[in-house]
């Protein structure tokens, strides 16, 4: 449970607060009666309720520290977190990846949301999506291999920006790649998945557009 008093200060603060309602109430119930004096306390407990959770909804939200340490980077290589599905086998993604780095001086870890629809996904009915993710996944994870990259990669989850927390927290990166399908097409553009991304972690978040139509290519086929 969130505390919304986050220093002594804030505490006595409340505590005067709480001592100033008090005060009516206990007049009310002197004057009138003690139904009058609870009617108060309920409207004035509902009052310091909503502005408790108003106060701490205006706060910024601090971001998690997820991502790579400055004092963890003592092998010099660049630690990138890819996040993409269908446009694993997409040709810009891939020459993202290249202008990273150079295959000996990068280390990739791919994460791939097992996409699947809201009915399957609530009767456990996963098998088919993360079968065609895995296929996905291992042909991007074989090209990048054969290039010189250390590569590795696994399923995530089907949400994208918990996919990528997930992954940030098993694999320390100092920079996110997020792969999507153009605007207009992309699921995950219409969930905001780059700006959720983007607000949970202080290192870079890079946005690859790959257009699967324009390249000639599509989404490689489950087996």
């Amino acid at each position: 449970m969130i505390n919304p008093l986050r220093s002594e200060a804030d505490a006595f603060r409340f505590t005067l607060i709480v001592g100033v309602l008090l005060a009516p109430i206990a007049l009310v119930a002197i004057i009138w009666s003690t139904g009058a004096a609870l009617a108060v306390a309920g409207g004035l407990a509902i009052g310091l309720v909503v502005g408790l959770f108003v106060l701490k909804q205006d706060e910024p939200k601090e971001k998690m520290l997820l991502g790579r340490r400055l004092e963890d980077r003592g092998d010099g290589r660049y630690r990138i977190l890819v996040v993409a599905n269908e446009t694993l086998s997409g040709r810009a993604l891939r020459e993202k990846i290249s202008q990273r780095g150079h295959s000996g001086e990068a280390q990739l870890k791919v994460v791939c949301p097992a996409l699947n629809s809201k009915i399957k996904h609530w009767t456990n009915e996963e098998d088919a999506a993360r079968e065609a993710a895995g296929t996905r996944l291992q042909a991007l994870l074989s090209g990048l291999r054969s290039e010189g990259f250390d590569a590795d990669g696994d399923i995530g989850d089907d949400d994208p920006v918990q996919a990528m927390e997930d992954g940030l927290r098993r694999f320390p990166a100092d920079e996110v790649i997020i792969s999507t399908h153009p605007p207009g097409r992309s699921n995950w553009l219409e969930r905001d998945v780059v700006k959720r991304a983007r607000e949970l972690t202080d290192i870079t978040v890079t946005h690859v557009v790959v257009d699967l139509d324009r390249e000639g290519a599509g989404p490689t086929p489950a087996t």
